[in-house]
């Protein structure tokens, strides 16, 4: 610690390590009454710190927490090392110490071969996260010793400014993927001379940064190839449209920033963006007011990956929205209330796929065509009552068709809902009567039917428990009718074991037909 000190004219700004701890210099000078030089530093980590840089009413620098600052000696602090110390720090194998370790199995005592020692010229990835690097070193070390670098990790390092992250990168000719999150980079006043540093970029981590929007797009001339970019954890609150730059970039990462929601269409236009990640932003809503409802949108129009977890989306309207997006086939959403009318998670699920027409994935699970098919079924005799009233078949209100935009398209693939079955939906927390069922057994004519009296909330699945205890026939294989005095003769499937007996309108007095494949 302490030894090797910059001058003192090139201290202030400059990145240092203290007691374990990452900080920026922004003071080097005396502090009255005391004697000596003291370094005034603000923390990365703002509880660290004791003061807002001021001491007995004088303010030798600011600190944008009022806690966040702090004053040291200079033999407190580490300004670090150059790259290539930190590598042989890392990669090199001490062959003594290797040697001093005995090795037994039985109780037999195994001898050392050669052992040889590392090639740093063959390393394809380097990490050095939470290492004291400050810079390049001598100039052309770093190309003649780790020449065929392609990831390299400098997280939590004592880097200052992107133009010491250049001059590391500009020796890493073959250098696709860097991670540069937990640092305190300076923007350059001039970029152009940097971007030879970055040519073969393609991925970037800049997490937690204390970075801006408008500090990433004075960068981004840097990065002229950049595929991925991940900005989780910044300073951004309101995102611009990247004029000529970004242009390449396919997945783009700004979770845990609180983002301004009218800026997010700014960045619509990126006409490679196929994964965006909008989770924990703050997000409420979303417009794609150039289409229509149930037509596309031209924004986004590579988009097939969004995720808007733990945001504060309460309104089904947002999804109908994100149905306009032409090529959205996974999405997650979890950790919003988005809530159906019977408050429950998986009819919610269902409400989701149903409106999003091309989604594959929903919250990582993927949706099998069973899937699909039965959540859009049920989608249509939850809200078939409403299309009635709303016109039905002939044609549906300009309210209906925006409440819900693929109704229409859905009745001309599966067919209008039978209006014999459509019935006020009533949340199962509203309702909860018990109705008296009767099962028959039709392939069994000599088994008498049994009558029970079951809450309309009780699940299939309860059901056809009871019916294992009573016909000693396993659930899974029971398949499931039933028969309803509005249309005699006419038998409706019972197919969901989640599904509840109300979902289905089974009203008191109607009969469940009960068959089964084994004998």
């Amino acid at each position: 610690m302490g030894v090797d000190q910059p001058d003192p004219e090139e201290v202030v700004d400059r990145r240092v390590s203290c007691d374990g701890e990452r900080a920026t210099v922004r003071y080097l000078g005396p502090v009255p009454p005391t004697a000596g030089l003291w370094y005034g530093v603000e923390w990365d980590n703002p509880e660290r710190g004791k003061h807002d840089g001021s001491h007995e009413g004088v303010q030798y620098f600011t600190c944008r927490n009022p806690k966040g600052g702090s004053f040291v000696r200079p033999a407190k602090v580490s300004f670090g090392v150059d790259f290539l110390t930190v590598v042989r720090e890392e990669y090199t194998i001490d062959t003594e110490e290797v040697l001093s370790h005995e090795i037994c199995i039985s109780s037999r005592k195994l001898k050392w071969g050669k052992v040889k020692e590392r090639s740093y010229e063959n390393l394809p990835s380097v990490l050095l996260t939470r290492s004291e690097v400050n810079g390049a070193g001598a100039e052309g070390e770093i190309r003649e010793t780790t020449p065929n670098v392609q990831w390299l990790d400098m997280c939590g390092t004592l880097l200052s400014c992107w133009e010491d992250v250049a001059a590391i990168t500009q020796q890493l000719e073959h250098l696709e993927g860097l991670h540069l999150s937990n640092n305190r980079l300076r923007v350059p006043s001039e970029v152009s001379p940097l971007c030879r540093s970055f040519c073969s970029l393609r991925t970037l981590a800049l997490n937690n940064c204390d970075l801006t929007w408008t500090q990433i797009l004075e960068c981004a001339p840097m990065w002229p190839q950049l595929e991925v970019l991940s900005l989780e954890e910044n300073n951004i609150t309101e995102l611009r449209r990247p004029e000529g730059v970004l242009q390449s970039l396919k997945n783009l990462n700004v979770s845990s920033n609180p983002l301004e929601q009218n800026t997010v269409l700014s960045i619509a236009a990126l006409p490679r963006l196929e994964e965006l990640n909008l989770s924990k932003t703050g997000l409420s809503d979303i417009r794609f007011d150039d289409a229509a409802p149930g037509s596309q949108t031209d924004m986004f129009a590579a988009l097939k990956t969004l995720r808007l977890d733990y945001n504060k989306i309460t309104e089904w309207c947002v999804v109908n929205e994100l149905g306009k997006l032409r090529s959205l086939v996974i999405f997650t959403c979890r950790g919003n209330r988005l809530l159906s009318s019977d408050g429950n998670p998986r009819t919610a699920n269902q409400m989701l796929i149903a409106k999003l027409g091309k989604l594959e994935v929903l919250n990582n699970g993927q949706i099998v065509p069973d899937d699909r098919k039965g959540a859009e079924c049920d989608y249509m005799k939850m809200f078939g009552l409403e299309w009635l009233e709303a016109g039905g078949d002939s044609e549906p209100s300009r309210e209906f068709i925006i409440q819900h935009p693929r109704y229409l398209s859905l009745v001309q693939k599966y067919g209008a809902p039978d209006e014999g079955l459509l019935k006020k939906w009533v949340p199962l927390a509203l309702k909860n009567q018990l109705l008296k069922i009767t099962f028959v057994f039709p392939d069994h004519p000599d088994r008498k039917p049994i009558e029970k009296k079951l809450p309309d909330s009780m699940e299939v699945q309860k059901v056809k428990g009871l019916l294992n205890r009573l016909l000693k026939v396993p659930p899974s294989d029971l398949k499931l009718t039933y028969t309803t005095l509005k249309k005699m003769g006419i038998e409706y499937e019972i197919d969901g074991d989640l599904k509840t007996l109300h979902y289905y309108a089974i009203e008191d007095g109607d009969q469940v037909q009960v068959r089964w494949s084994r004998p």
